[in-house]
C-alpha cells in the first residue's frame, strides 16, 4: 500500500506547503504592503524550500546520492508551477477581477495537482 501512504503524506505536507504558502503571502502583502506578484514569488520560494524537504525526506523517501540532480528537477518543477502559479494570479485578479484570497487557494489547488504529478512522475520516480 505505498502508493495510499505516499498519497496521504503528500495530501498532509501539501496541506502544510499550502499554508506556509499562504501565510507568507500574506504577511509579504497584507502586513509589509508589498505588492501582490513580489509577495506571491517570495511566498511560492519560501513553500518550495518547505516542499522539497518534505517531499524527499518523508513523502518519496528518497535515497538518491545525487540531490543536486533531484533538488534541480524538483526546483525545476517548482519553476514551471511558480510561473503558473503568478500567471493564474495575475489573470484572476488583475483580468477576472476576483479577491486575492479566493484567487490564492484556487490557483494553490492547481498548483498542488501540477506538482505532484511533476514530482511522482519526474523527480521522484522509482
Amino acid at each position: 500500500m505505498k502508493l495510499d501512504r505516499e498519497l496521504v503524506l503528500y495530501v498532509f505536507f501539501g496541506a502544510l506547503t499550502f499554508l506556509v504558502n499562504i501565510v507568507t503571502y500574506f504577511i509579504f502583502e497584507d502586513l509589509m504592503g508589498i505588492n501582490y506578484l513580489i509577495s506571491n514569488i517570495l511566498a511560492w520560494f519560501f513553500s518550495v524550500l518547505f516542499a522539497y524537504v518534505t517531499n524527499r525526506i518523508w513523502v518519496f523517501e528518497s535515497k538518491s546520492p545525487d540531490i543536486l540532480k533531484e533538488m534541480s528537477l524538483f526546483f525545476g518543477g517548482r519553476i514551471f508551477s511558480g510561473a503558473v502559479d503568478t500567471g493564474l494570479m495575475y489573470l484572476f485578479i488583475d483580468v477576472l477581477m476576483i479577491s486575492d484570497l479566493i484567487s490564492k487557494i484556487v490557483v494553490q489547488v492547481i498548483v498542488i495537482i501540477l506538482n505532484y504529478v511533476f514530482s511522482k512522475l519526474i523527480v521522484f520516480k522509482d
